[in-house]
């Protein structure tokens, strides 16, 4: 069951007195696949920025665009995908949708990394984890091979797996979940990443196992001050770590906000239904409230906005063409509904 934590209180550049600079910035950003059917268009439009240090959670439904976003940004969309359109900068590398390939790679693993969602399907079978993980540091840390074996037993060590200098020279299938999860961190924070992007990072570990994985990220973050951006179906797990939640659904961002605002005032009433549905302990007994429906066919979206189907307070206006993002009166917030725009469709 998960506990729903206390959002974290965020600290505002105005009242820091700092200027922020962005370390990411995604603008209308659109991945599209071709399929028999027709092109799907997993992502479409998105927008979002981060800044060092920062922890952006995204949350969703499967099938809402998540790991597409995640993908994109790595630049590791292959046929029959693509990125159709947007832009993506990072730091001082500028767009990175521009790059060759062998550009990205020498981004990808160092100034970014990800964190995969099932780490028996993303360590390859047939190498020893610290080859695995010594991989990246020879690649872009031009270590010899001793040392970067050396290294990865340190980086095991960092991520409390036991033992470290016999798991170097074990293959995956010889360690719990728990411990891969371990490896797959210990593998994205080698070379100390400005940015990573962790797609579910707990997915089916126990609570105990998870509870460690996320202090383990917290206490990797603020020793390299890297930038997380957190793929998770657990809201709780977003109100104990995120500064900045944003709500996705059949590929668009439905509404950004600061944790504290979204937890206190969810605007969109399909942040009001994820939220909703949360076990809590006082509803102990009673029936588990659900979102109605399921997440529609990306090929045939209804008309107007995507969550008309599902929403209990659609209207008129939902029907008639899809709602933009709009930015709220006097707060960085941004919701997707005619209910919050000031000049809805008649």
């Amino acid at each position: 069951m998960t506990v729903l934590a206390t959002p974290q209180p965020t600290i505002s550049a105005s009242e820091t007195g700092t200027e922020t600079v962005p370390l990411l910035e995604v603008e209308n950003l659109s991945t599209e696949f071709a399929t028999h059917a027709g092109t799907l268009r997993a992502v479409d439009g998105v927008s979002m920025s981060m800044t060092a240090g920062e922890v952006l959670g995204i949350v969703g439904e499967s099938g809402s665009g998540k790991s597409v976003t995640a993908l994109s940004i790595l630049g590791l969309i292959r046929a029959p995908g693509r990125v159709s359109g947007g832009s993506i900068r990072f730091q001082n590398h500028g767009e990175l949708l521009t790059k060759s390939a062998s550009e990205m790679r020498k981004i990808r693993g160092d100034m970014i990394s990800m964190i995969f969602q099932e780490p028996m399907t993303s360590l390859n079978p047939v190498f020893r984890v610290g080859w695995q993980i010594a991989e990246a540091l020879r690649l872009h840390r031009n270590m010899s091979k001793a040392e970067a074996t050396e290294r990865a037993a340190e980086l095991l060590e960092r991520v409390g797996i036991a033992s470290p200098r016999k798991r170097v020279s074990e293959f995956p299938h010889q360690l719990s979940g728990g411990m891969r999860q371990r490896v797959m961190i210990a593998m994205a924070m080698a070379c100390a990443p400005k940015l990573l992007l962790a797609d579910e990072p707990t997915t089916a570990l126990d609570v105990t196992v998870q509870a460690q994985i996320l202090d383990l990220m917290v206490q990797l973050k603020e020793e390299d001050g890297a930038a997380v951006m957190l793929i998770t179906h657990d809201l709780g797990v977003i109100a104990e770590m995120a500064q900045k939640v944003a709500v996705m659904y059949a590929g668009v961002v439905m509404e950004e906000a600061d944790v504290g605002e979204l937890f206190d005032e969810p605007l969109h009433p399909y942040t009001q239904g994820l939220l909703n549905s949360i076990p809590r302990g006082h509803s102990r007994g009673s029936a588990l409230k659900a979102i109605p429906g399921i997440v529609p066919n990306l090929l045939h979206l209804p008309t107007g906005c995507r969550f008309r189907d599902r929403c209990p307070a659609a209207h008129a206006p939902c029907g008639k063409a899809e709602p933009p993002l709009q930015r709220m009166p006097d707060s960085a917030r941004k919701v997707r509904c005619w209910l919050h725009h000031p000049e809805p469709p008649k």
